[in-house]
């Protein structure tokens, strides 16, 4: 009998000892069991973790010998191990593959999680142990590495952001706040899923969806054969409701279905408007409580940009030098639209059709034309390639391993030298028990313990456009960069090194992290790396190089009106985290003021989009959307040198992979970045990148 199991039974009785989540996982690579985990085994699991979290603190605390950096830090960072492995199989999967049952779990969890949180920032004797390590490192008493060091400076940091200095009524206000906070962004990300999984338009008059090309008509009528309906349904999902608003000319539909869209949390049973106003008035507690004047400020000190002012700055920069090119954009597309027949103003759920149309027309070129080269697997076996080619990776499907969902898949990912370098899932389609947008997580990341290397089980989680009974899974345009955006992130994670989970792989400043993602973008569109897999579906003819031309000669379309409606999301998400005082008022009052210098198409009273804006209300970006536009700015520059070298440059990839995507958060950014450029970035990368005319 193990430890391990000794112990549990111990402690919990052979119950707890048989529970798969906390049991010895004898899998391939201790993968999770995903066959053999049932709802009724997380709570018990969650229970029986924080108690052994708690046992882990204490014997922190008890321990007689004084403070040291391996009796106190490093046993701090390794102290929870179940509870991380626990907490890292639910909470991916109340994400990917979530249910009612699931949510009320996570409901009755976070509460005992976020009071453990607290419980550990907040104890005076474990932080006089961290303090007392801290103290001799500014003494220069200590002999540290660099990840060492920055282990060290983000213990002693985070206790101090979490409340480690507060006294008495303050602590005890600080543990109410953040209770209440962790609640309420679950409850505003369940909301947002309910609300989009609310709303379905089903079509049975054929004269309303003929004009539609075939895959988005397939999508529909597979959408609504799975409901049980006849004809045509266009769901609230991106893959169904962006092309029926990119593709219809049916403008009723069209508006009811933009309504529908921007009004997901506005009033109903998953009303989250009173949860924002709460939300963010109790960000400004916290902050105000930890001694700042806004919750920006409590949040940025911890970025690459370091202060509200630089990403206030930032965003107006951007705002300043493009704005007239967005209204511009907006022009061309309306006068368009006008040689077209129509009349009257251009209104939101107008514009991805006529702006299709016009891309069209200047182009010659739209998704028809490009989707059946992007055939999914093929897509996927392109993006294994292109890691391949610029840091030795292979990607092997394996079947014997556990996944949570039929549509699931499991690869094995290895280096040039044969080493395991990751586990890697992948999850493409919508469903309901999915929320919408792309991610990457893990349900485990990268340590090294007395000389033995944990590697990563790697998630990357799309909603693409499903395979129909007819036709394979074509993706659109916006889709395979997507994928490559994801992978790129995934990247971050599979290459990792270090000894300390806490700062490896994405584990760095928020703004910082989209700069893999966003970088890998950029082969998007280059002619050299899709000679070598776009072909066509059916008859496996090369993608044309005319149509390259176009792909390429179109891929800063609107690049002014794109940026510019970035921007208001970031702007938006400073608004709210910028307040000094409970705001109390309209909140869709409050976004339109907000957003309003960004505005180019007409605003629909009524709606709005932060209801529905999971990044910043349930998704861990509350300022840090901006950090989307500052990584173009670093992806623009940096992809620059690949473009110098090469699209392929072994060079310049194993430099990013060294200085970049294996440092993780083990340096300051701006010094990773300068460490791989040689240069700070500037915004005039991403300025000249758009081509603006």
């Amino acid at each position: 009998m193990s430890a391990l199991t000794m112990a549990l039974v111990g402690c919990g009785g052979n119950d707890i000892a048989n529970n798969p989540l906390v049991k010895e996982w004898n899998t391939p690579y201790q993968t999770p069991p995903f066959s053999e985990i049932q709802l009724k085994h997380y709570e018990p699991a969650f229970d029986y973790a924080i108690e052994q979290n708690r046992a882990d603190i204490d014997a922190i605390v008890n321990n007689t010998e004084a403070p040291t950096f391996e009796n106190t830090i490093v046993a701090m960072e390794r102290a929870g191990k179940l509870l991380n492995r626990v907490s890292g199989v639910f909470f991916v999967l109340n994400n990917c593959d979530t249910n009612d049952q699931m949510q009320e779990i996570a409901n009755n969890i976070t509460p005992k999680l976020t009071e453990l949180g607290n419980d550990v920032s907040l104890n005076p004797e474990l932080f006089k142990r961290v303090k007392a390590v801290y103290d001799q490192y500014e003494r220069g008493e200590l002999q540290l590495d660099q990840e060492d060091k920055m282990l060290l400076e983000e213990t002693y940091k985070g206790f101090v952001r979490s409340g480690a200095l507060l006294q008495g009524e303050q602590q005890e206000l600080y543990r109410q706040y953040t209770t209440e906070l962790a609640q309420l962004t679950l409850k505003f990300g369940q909301n947002a899923l309910a609300a989009t999984n609310a709303f379905t338009l089903n079509i049975t008059d054929e004269a309303k969806v003929a004009e539609l090309p075939d895959f988005v008509k397939e999508g529909l009528a597979a959408d609504a054969k799975a409901r049980g309906e006849q004809g045509w349904t266009v769901t609230l999902q991106a893959p169904s409701y962006g092309p029926f608003m990119t593709y219809s000319s049916q403008r009723d539909l069209k508006e009811q279905l933009y309504k529908a869209y921007n009004t997901r949390g506005i009033g109903g049973d998953s009303d989250n408007l009173e949860v924002i106003r709460r939300i963010t008035e109790l960000r400004l507690k916290i902050a105000q409580l930890l001694g700042y004047k806004c919750y920006a400020d409590y949040v940025l000190e911890e970025k690459m940009a370091e202060n509200t002012a630089t990403v206030n700055g930032f965003l107006n920069e951007l705002c300043v030098a493009t704005l007239n090119y967005a209204h511009k954009d907006v022009k061309a597309v309306t006068e368009f639209a006008k040689t077209l027949g129509f009349e009257g103003e251009l209104m939101p759920w107008d514009w991805g059709y006529y702006n299709e149309k016009y891309k069209e027309a200047k182009y010659s070129i739209n998704d028809e034309q490009i989707k059946p080269y992007l055939e999914l697997s093929k897509v996927k076996e392109a993006v294994f390639m292109l890691a391949g080619k610029l840091y030795g990776l292979t990607f092997t499907e394996v079947d014997n391993i556990d996944t949570y969902h039929p549509e699931a898949t499991v690869y094995e990912v290895k280096d040039a030298s044969d080493k395991l370098m990751a586990i890697l899932y992948l999850d493409f389609f919508p469903r309901e028990s999915k929320r919408a947008g792309a991610w990457m997580t893990e349900f485990r990341g990268v340590k090294t313990v007395d000389g033995v290397e944990q590697r990563p089980l790697v998630q990357l989680v799309m909603n693409f456009t499903k395979p129909t009974e007819n036709t394979p899974s074509l993706l659109t345009f916006d889709e395979f960069t997507t994928f490559l955006h994801e992978f790129g992130h995934g990247l971050h994670g599979i290459l990792a090194v270090g000894k300390y989970e806490s700062i490896n792989g994405t584990s760095v400043k928020r703004d910082f992290v989209e700069l893999p993602s966003q970088i890998m973008e950029n082969w998007a569109t280059e002619k050299e790396f899709l000679d070598l897999w776009a072909k066509h579906y059916q008859t496996g003819e090369a993608m044309p190089a005319e149509l390259i031309e176009k792909l390429v000669a179109s891929k800063n379309y609107l690049a002014a009106y794109f940026n510019v409606r970035q921007l208001s999301f970031g702007m938006l998400d400073m608004a709210w985290h910028t307040l000094t005082e409970p705001y109390t008022g309209d909140v869709l009052a409050f976004e339109q003021k907000a957003v309003a210098s960004t505005q180019v198409l007409p605003m629909v009273d009524g709606t709005a989009m932060g209801p529905a804006f999971t990044h910043i209300f349930s998704g861990g970006y509350a300022t840090g959307y901006y950090g989307y536009k500052w990584a173009e700015v670093l992806a623009a520059d940096a992809y620059s040198y690949f473009e110098e070298k090469g699209i392929f440059s072994e060079e310049v990839a194993t430099k990013f992979r060294k200085e970049v995507l294996e440092q993780g958060g083990h340096k300051h950014p701006m010094e990773l970045y300068q460490n791989f450029r040689g240069h700070k970035p500037q915004t005039k990368a991403l300025i000249d990148q758009m081509n603006l005319k």
